[in-house]
Formats: C-alpha cells, sequence, structure tokens
C-alpha cells in the first residue's frame, strides 16, 4: 500500500512578499533626490572677512568668489571680471536670483566694485558679500 502525505494548514510556508516594499522605497529615493535643492559651490577656500552684521541668506543664489590671486571663480571655473555677466544673465533667465559674493580679505576695492557692477548691470536681484560671523 501506498502513503499519500497530506499537508495540513499548518505545515505550509507563509512568505511576505518584499517585492512592493522595495518599489516603494526606490519611488521614494528617487522622489527626494529630485526634490533635492542642491547649493552650488564655488569650489575655492576663502578667506572671508569678519562682521558682526552677518546674517543667513537664501540658498538658491548665484555664488561668486574672489580668490587672493585676484581671480573671478563660478563653480570651480575661472570666469574673470568679463565673464560675470554672462553666468549671471543665464542663471537670472527664468527668474531673477541674488548674487553672493565670497571674497578674500587682501583684494583691493575696485576689483569687488568691478565684480559688483558685473553682477547688477547682468540683472542680479541683490548682490551681497558673504563674511563670517563674529
Amino acid at each position: 500500500m501506498k502513503k499519500r502525505l497530506f499537508q495540513t494548514p499548518q505545515a505550509t510556508r507563509d512568505e511576505i512578499n518584499i517585492s512592493p516594499l522595495i518599489d516603494v522605497v526606490f519611488i521614494l529615493l528617487i522622489f527626494f533626490i529630485v526634490t533635492t535643492v542642491f547649493v552650488e559651490e564655488t569650489g575655492v577656500e576663502i578667506n572671508k572677512p569678519q562682521a558682526i552684521s552677518a546674517k543667513q541668506l537664501e540658498k538658491n543664489s548665484i555664488l561668486l568668489a574672489i580668490t587672493e590671486t585676484e581671480q573671478v571663480i563660478y563653480g570651480g571655473r575661472v570666469i574673470g571680471v568679463e565673464g560675470i555677466a554672462s553666468v549671471v544673465r543665464r542663471l537670472s533667465k527664468k527668474e531673477p536670483m541674488p548674487v553672493i559674493i565670497q571674497v578674500d580679505k587682501k583684494i583691493p576695492a575696485d576689483l569687488l566694485v568691478k565684480v559688483i557692477d558685473q553682477s547688477k548691470i547682468a540683472g542680479a536681484l541683490s548682490v551681497s558679500i558673504a563674511t563670517e560671523a563674529q
């Protein structure tokens, strides 16, 4: 005689299907990556002057840097004073954005004034100078 094995309901294995969970996690990851605002840094280290009236400015702004060697830098590239207007115009096309200038302590005032003028001529919403809080 042949014996038949019958499976009882207790003998069946219950499994949790985690495929939908993985899909949801990937969708959330994509959502957070897409909605994150990326702040573009200048790419150089600047020795900023100190100010008592320093305050936080908008994150959505154009960051320019003037190094100790009097180079004007945007996004890690040297653009010079001549390239400021085109960069500010291009980035402010959709809506006017403020310009924040990170300037070294040793920079002459005339170079700083030229950078501010070029930014304003190109249509910057406002121009601020980055400082360290005292």
